[in-house]
C-alpha cells in the first residue's frame, strides 16, 4: 500500500500533511478500506505512487493526469485552496522574475531566458506555454530545473530570467524561503486550470474516497487548513481536467527556434 502528498508537501507543512493523511487513513479504515500508516515521501511519492497497482491516495499534477494517469487511476476530488482571483478549486501559474530586472510588463520578456521545472508539469511549462501562445509571446526552454522551488531559484541566482511557478506553491516559497524577496510577480496565466487532482487506484470507490476525503478536511484544525491553505474538496470532471490545452514539448520549441 502506498500514500503520499508530495506536490505541497515540506518541512513546513509536514506536520498538517501527517494529519490530514492520518484523518484520511482513518476515515478509509472505518470504511473497511486498508490504508498505510505513514506517507510516502521522497522519489517514490511521485510516479512510483501514482502507477502502483497499491495506490491508495496521492496527489498529482494535472498534466501527468490528462497525458497519462486519466485511464490508470481513480479521480477523488479537487482541493480547494482559495486561491485569489480564482474559482473553486482552480489556480493560475506565476510569472516571476528578479526584483531588480527593468522590464515591467510579460511581453518584454518574450525570448527571455525560461526556467521550467519539467515538461509534464502544468503550472510549469503547459500554462505559460499555452499562455505565450495566446498572447503572441515567447518563452524559450532555456533552463530545465527539476521542480518549482528550483525554478525560483534559478531566476533569482541570474540563470534565467522569467519562471512560471504555480500559484500555491508562490506563497509557500513567499512565506518560508528567504531567496522569494529577490523575486516579485511579473503576471499571472488565467485562472481557468484545475487544481492538482487527488487520485487512487484504478476501480476504486470514487464517491466513499471523496466522501471520506472531504471529511477529512473539515476535521482538520483551523491551523492546519491554514497551514495548507486548503478550505475543502469539490468535484470537477475528468473531461474538465482533459479539455485543458497540451503545448508543444520542450523540445518540439526548442527545435523550431
Amino acid at each position: 500500500m502506498i500514500a503520499s502528498l508530495g506536490m505541497y508537501d515540506r518541512a513546513e507543512t509536514a506536520a498538517a500533511n501527517d494529519q490530514l493523511w492520518a484523518n484520511i487513513r482513518d476515515g478509509l479504515r472505518a470504511e473497511g478500506i486498508a490504508a498505510p500508516d505513514a506517507l510516502t515521501r521522497g522519489d517514490h511519492a511521485y510516479w512510483d505512487a501514482w502507477q502502483s497497482p497499491d495506490l491508495v491516495f496521492s496527489q498529482t499534477c494535472g498534466f501527468p493526469f490528462r497525458a497519462k494517469l486519466h485511464d490508470q487511476v481513480t479521480l477523488i476530488g479537487t482541493p480547494d485552496y482559495d486561491l485569489p482571483g480564482c474559482p473553486p478549486g482552480h489556480y493560475t501559474s506565476v510569472f516571476v522574475a528578479r526584483h531588480d530586472d527593468p522590464r515591467t510588463s510579460l511581453a518584454e520578456f518574450s525570448g527571455a531566458p525560461f526556467a521550467y521545472n519539467e515538461d509534464l508539469s502544468q503550472s510549469g511549462w503547459a500554462a505559460p506555454q499555452n499562455h505565450a501562445h495566446a498572447h503572441g509571446l515567447h518563452f524559450p526552454p532555456s533552463l530545465q530545473t527539476g521542480g518549482h522551488r528550483l525554478s525560483a531559484l534559478a531566476v533569482a541566482n541570474g540563470r534565467a530570467d522569467l519562471a512560471a511557478i504555480d500559484a500555491l506553491t508562490w506563497e509557500f516559497l513567499s512565506q518560508y524561503e528567504p531567496f522569494a524577496a529577490n523575486l516579485r510577480e511579473i503576471a499571472r496565466t488565467e485562472p481557468t486550470t484545475p487544481v492538482l487532482p487527488y487520485i487512487t487506484a484504478k476501480g476504486a470507490d470514487a464517491a466513499l474516497y471523496f466522501r471520506v476525503t472531504k471529511a477529512a478536511i473539515a476535521a482538520l484544525s483551523p491551523a492546519d487548513r491554514a497551514t495548507l491553505h486548503l478550505k475543502g474538496l469539490i468535484a470537477i470532471p475528468v473531461a474538465d481536467y482533459l479539455a485543458v490545452p497540451t503545448p508543444p514539448s520542450p523540445e518540439q520549441i526548442a527545435h523550431n527556434l
